[in-house]
């Protein structure tokens, strides 16, 4: 009898959890997000890219997604960090939740932190494109940075299209003061495989009958009939990986009662379901140039009237691909060690997909703590004491 009653009041307390977790997540989902919590300030901007620098945390640990925790170094590395996010995808991703933030683990590693905010594009803005975004306004985001952190060398870090802008800025500007430069799922051989290779390859042929025998130029159309919606851009990746998305519904569903479930499903799905417009001028910079005539792949892209060439590169470069993306695959991401000079350059395949490999459960140890490591060596001297997390990276295919 006693047990039957102890089974019931369970069940009741489940039931309790279950419509509570609910009603949250129904009708107020604000409550359960917990991104973009790592304290930042505001140091610089051109047009709707923002500038942040992230200071010195107040706690003397993290909390990690393994339910450890991380001391925090009590120096800073010589050398700051720059992160570039891709578009689209909003900068939420390197600050999810505070147990799973880049930046919070960099800060906390002793790196100083800033971050390319790209805002969101307005009809006004639908004309941008390559040259907006990695020449200008990255290029006026580094002279922001080097003038708040007072010194010149910096790293740059970029998740797929930010690892393309770092790498055209670069190849551009030939800014020795570039001392590191770190990429994660950067597409660079349109041809490699995956998503974007069957696209652009179904798109060979009448990109060639086009050019052949017709005036039609994808660059004379108007921009803003070409400004792709965050809703679509959400859709979009969501079909890249259809079946996971619906379990994702269905792990919900199933695991309803369970509150840290919950707010990290409701966080994620916050981020995946709220992506930002691109702008016409890149959707036609890309389709052609990225895209059709695969530039990439050969080490030289043409910005404005100027050219990017990736054989200007000299910095230390780390590369970051992931075994299961189904947009980026390795291949594709790898071609940039041909096309650079570096004479230091590594190739490391992560678990994950595209997202899953600087977001997932394994993206902690497999890539953040290996960049982490990869950099103290080469971001100046920093006092004994300062330590990182240890490195539980996949197997890696070094080119040096």
């Amino acid at each position: 009898m006693n047990r039957a009653i102890d089974r019931a009041l369970q069940a009741n307390r489940v039931a309790a959890r279950v419509a509570n977790n609910a009603f949250d997540r129904m009708f107020r989902p604000g409550a359960l997000i917990r991104s973009n919590q790592t304290p930042f300030e505001e140091i610089g901007a051109s047009g709707p890219m923002r500038v942040r620098y992230y200071p010195p945390l107040a706690e003397s640990s993290i909390p990690l997604s393994d339910g450890q925790q991380m001391p925090v170094a009590p120096i800073e590395h010589a050398v700051p960090i720059v992160i570039v996010p891709p578009l689209a995808a909003t900068s939420l991703i390197f600050d999810l939740m505070p147990e799973r933030s880049l930046v919070r683990y960099l800060r906390a590693c002793g790196y100083r932190v800033y971050l390319v905010d790209w805002g969101s594009p307005e009809r006004r803005h639908t004309h941008f494109g390559i040259k907006h975004y990695a020449e200008e306004m990255l290029g006026h985001a580094l002279g922001c940075v080097r003038a708040h952190a007072n010194t010149r060398p910096v790293s740059l870090l970029g998740w797929c299209m930010g690892g393309l802008f770092a790498l055209i800025y670069a190849g551009l500007s030939h800014d020795r003061d570039i001392q590191n430069l770190i990429t994660i799922a950067s597409p660079i051989d349109y041809r490699q495989g995956g998503i974007a290779a069957r696209i652009t390859r179904a798109m060979e042929l009448p990109a060639y009958l086009i050019r052949k025998y017709t005036s039609f130029r994808v660059h004379n159309v108007d921009p803003a009939y070409l400004q792709v919606p965050g809703w679509v851009n959400a859709l979009a990746f969501k079909l890249t990986n259809p079946v996971g998305s619906l379990t994702a519904y269905w792990d919900l569903f199933a695991r309803l009662a369970d509150r840290e479930f919950l707010v990290s499903h409701t966080t994620t799905s916050h981020f995946l379901e709220n992506m930002e417009d691109y702008p016409g001028g890149i959707v036609q910079d890309f389709i052609v140039k990225v895209g059709v005539d695969n530039d990439l792949s050969r080490g030289r892209i043409e910005v404005g009237d100027r050219v990017s060439q990736f054989d200007r590169i000299e910095c230390s470069l780390l590369v970051f691909a992931g075994e299961a993306d189904a947009i980026v695959t390795p291949q594709s991401a790898q071609t940039i060690l041909n096309l650079v000079q570096s004479p230091d350059k590594e190739f490391v395949i992560a678990p994950g997909g595209h997202a899953g490999v600087v977001m997932g459960n394994k993206a902690q140890s497999a890539v953040w703590a290996v960049l982490a490591q990869w950099l103290e060596t080469r971001s100046g001297s920093q006092q004994a004491g300062v330590t990182t997390a240890e490195t539980t990276a996949a197997p890696s295919t070094a080119t040096t």
